[in-house]
């Protein structure tokens, strides 16, 4: 039988699918794809809550998302830190982290038109949930290499402990499952 957890973000109810991270503890699947509802009305509730800036910047990939309806709602550009070099980056730049959902070193990478659009502007950095903060690290220290100055980190859930912290942005806080 499939477990689920329930919960209401940005006014809306979601059920999330359990899912085993190792022997002693399962979280809560939150994937935003495909779920336009949710994400209009997040990201709704995120503007009202983070300071001014002038470029959102996301990692690849399920934020994605998130970041283009910020950017329709807002006007303001969004960049994605991409989880593979691509043949179009020029100049690129990288950091390297390891994330609960990954489980494995990736890297992060922005090409040159990328770090040219942050260098001395103000940066939202948005992910869809924020846990050990690993991923959010390696997002500032790369927004931190563009030059660019980070405003505000958010997302729509932090998992966890990531639910206690005073430097994050969030909409709601998702427990991990013990067993």
């Amino acid at each position: 039988m499939d477990k689920f957890y329930e919960m209401k973000i940005a006014g809306l109810t979601r059920k999330l699918p359990l899912c085993a991270v190792n022997d002693h503890l399962d979280i809560a699947g939150f994937i935003i794809f495909g779920d336009v509802e949710l994400t209009v009305a997040a990201c709704e509730e995120l503007l009202k809550k983070v300071k001014e800036f002038d470029v959102i910047v996301t990692p690849e990939a399920k934020s994605i998302p998130l970041a283009y309806e910020l950017s329709r709602q807002s006007g303001k550009p969004y960049v994605v830190a991409r989880k593979g070099l691509k043949v179009y980056m020029r100049d690129p730049v990288s950091v390297a982290v390891t994330s609960i959902t990954t489980q494995h070193e990736q890297h992060l990478y922005l090409g040159s038109d990328d770090v040219e659009l942050m260098k001395g502007k103000r940066v939202l950095i948005i992910d869809d949930v924020i846990s050990t903060g690993e991923s959010l690290e390696a997002m500032k220290r790369l927004v931190t290499v563009a030059g660019g100055n980070i405003t505000d980190c958010c997302a729509i859930l932090a998992e966890g402990d990531a639910a206690k912290r005073d430097d994050i942005v969030f909409l709601e806080p998702l427990p991990l499952f013990f067993k």
